[in-house]
């Protein structure tokens, strides 16, 4: 590649718009027919290469992210002030796009060091999980966590990564039945099983909407050694509680001291990818990058869940024309069509803006981001959708009905079974999701220096002309296999991933 590269980037010759790599001068270059920069554009924004008349579509990635609200001229800043969003067709033309996927020879596989349970399910982490079934157990179980984190406590069990507690804010206070109780059941079903849990302990208080005993009937759970049940009032209170509770854990110890690294493959890894505080880079560096690594851990025969319906939307099309088949495709449209109702009854729109940080960081629409969030998917066959939380069974790419806020998100991913999180960001998301480690990938080189503490790998390098997205998508392939052996994530050295279990709620708190 050059090593001077020009101050824009041109996604695609049927564009009428091209991404300031640099902030923009006016009158500088930008890299079509003479044209120059009609005024000061920061980077990640974007600017007309010709003219487009109010009503004309706004065209970046040969796909339409909005009409222009007045005319624009070649060279000026095309941003909130002058683009608008309303519906317009699209064909879903499902399974027009599907193709055979080049799958690696099993014994060419790549693969990882992980801890293989007796379900046949492998974890990249080795933790015992304290999991709250309602708030009002949430401080006892954090209690029961914290007596593990004295110094020495857990030195005599050099293959337990640590006791967790699981805590969130609902499961009382709301209906017995219905979405928002379905959902919490699988959520919390979900993340007792998560391979990268040993054993876990489900504390409840006693007297809440969300009965363990129902939890447990609903899934057909049964308790044993590893997974063990109690609730607060029928234990005496808060100091019997915490007491039953660390001998329970201490009992659990040498039974998960026991589960050690063993190689496997690729195949058993499930990794969920996620994109929070984008900008106008998200879709040209980290988002194609990650797709790139979603593709090879695909022909590796790995799973990959893409999700934030809400983010996806108005590209979702790109989506049904991967689908294996029309029912797939038009599971994703029906859970389109239900955001739609949602949102409507609840007095919001579809069509909303993206975030002040989005807008900051040159995203103009919600198509826009979510043309770019697509891309972390990839280019392989859609082959399921799920609800939130459902278990996940099928291998290859899938999609999750999610919301689009990040924690929430990923909850419903972990849930669903992922064993490793991938998180793209351009403005600087910290967080975490235990029991998952969670990888951070920075779509810019700015960004990257100046949060390196927090970002895993630089994504950068690809709109800086420095590496292509395949070459990207290589090295954060090689980091999932990494981090999944047991090489810490930025976020892990730093203690995230106590306080982003936020199940979706759904339905009135009563």
């Amino acid at each position: 590649m050059s090593d001077v590269q020009p101050l824009t980037i041109r996604l695609s010759a049927a564009d009428n718009v091209v991404v300031a790599r640099v902030n923009m001068l006016p009158g500088a270059p930008i890299g079509v027919d003479g044209i120059a920069c009609q005024g000061q554009v920061p980077r990640g924004h974007k600017i007309a290469t010709q003219r487009i008349a109010a009503g004309e579509p706004i065209r970046k990635y040969n796909q339409i992210i909005g009409f222009a609200t007045t005319d624009i001229a070649p060279g000026d800043h095309v941003h909130v002030h002058n683009v608008e969003m309303h519906d317009f067709a699209r064909d879903y033309a499902y399974g027009a796009d599907v193709k055979p996927v080049d799958y690696v020879p099993e014994g060419e596989r790549a693969t990882f060091m992980g801890f293989k349970r007796a379900n046949g399910k492998v974890g990249t982490r080795n933790y015992i999980g304290i999991l709250s079934s309602v708030n009002c157990s949430a401080t006892v179980s954090r209690y029961i966590a914290a007596e593990f984190e004295k110094p020495g406590a857990l030195d005599a069990f050099p293959n337990v990564d640590g006791i967790v507690a699981i805590t969130h804010s609902t499961g009382c206070g709301m209906a017995d039945s219905g979405e928002g109780y379905a959902n919490l059941q699988r959520t919390l079903w979900g993340y007792a099983r998560n391979p990268n849990f040993a054993g876990v302990l489900l504390v409840g208080l006693g007297c809440e909407v969300n009965q363990i005993d129902f939890l447990l009937e609903a899934y057909g759970i049964e308790r044993g050694p590893m997974f063990q049940t109690m609730n607060i009032q029928g234990l005496g209170g808060t100091r019997r509680t915490i007491e039953f509770c660390r001998q329970r854990v201490l009992e659990m110890l040498p039974l998960a001291n026991e589960f050690t690294r063993t190689e496997q493959p690729a195949s058993e890894l499930l990794v969920a990818l996620q994109c929070g505080g984008s900008d106008g880079y998200s879709g040209i560096s980290a988002n194609p990058a990650l797709g790139a690594a979603v593709d090879t851990l695909v022909r590796h025969g790995g799973t990959a869940v893409l999700s934030e319906t809400p983010e996806v939307y108005g590209a979702e099309h790109l989506l049904t024309r991967r689908a294996v088949s029309r029912k797939v495709g038009e599971k994703l449209v029906e859970r389109i069509h239900w955001w739609e109702e949602y949102t409507a009854r609840n007095g919001g729109e579809m069509n909303n803006n993206p975030s002040p940080g989005n807008k900051a960081g040159g995203l103009t629409t919600i198509l826009e981001k979510s043309l770019g969030a697509t891309a972390k998917g990839g280019t392989t066959n859609l082959v399921e959708v799920y609800k939130y939380a459902e278990p996940i069974t099928a291998k290859g790419f899938v999609f999750m009905d999610t919301p689009g806020y990040d924690p929430a998100s990923a909850t419903g991913q972990v849930a669903g079974g992922a064993n490793v999180v991938c998180f793209t960001t351009g403005r600087g998301s910290v967080s975490g999701f235990k029991p998952a480690p969670c990888i951070k990938l920075a779509t810019n080189t700015t960004m990257y220096d100046h949060m390196e503490e927090d970002m895993d790998i630089n994504c950068g390098t690809v709109a800086d002309g420095l590496e292509t997205v395949e070459q990207a998508g290589e090295r954060i392939f090689r980091k999932i296999l990494e981090v999944a052996s047991g090489t810490p994530t930025k976020s892990e050295a730093q203690g995230f991933g106590d306080n982003e279990f936020v199940p979706w709620q759904i339905g009135a708190v009563m």
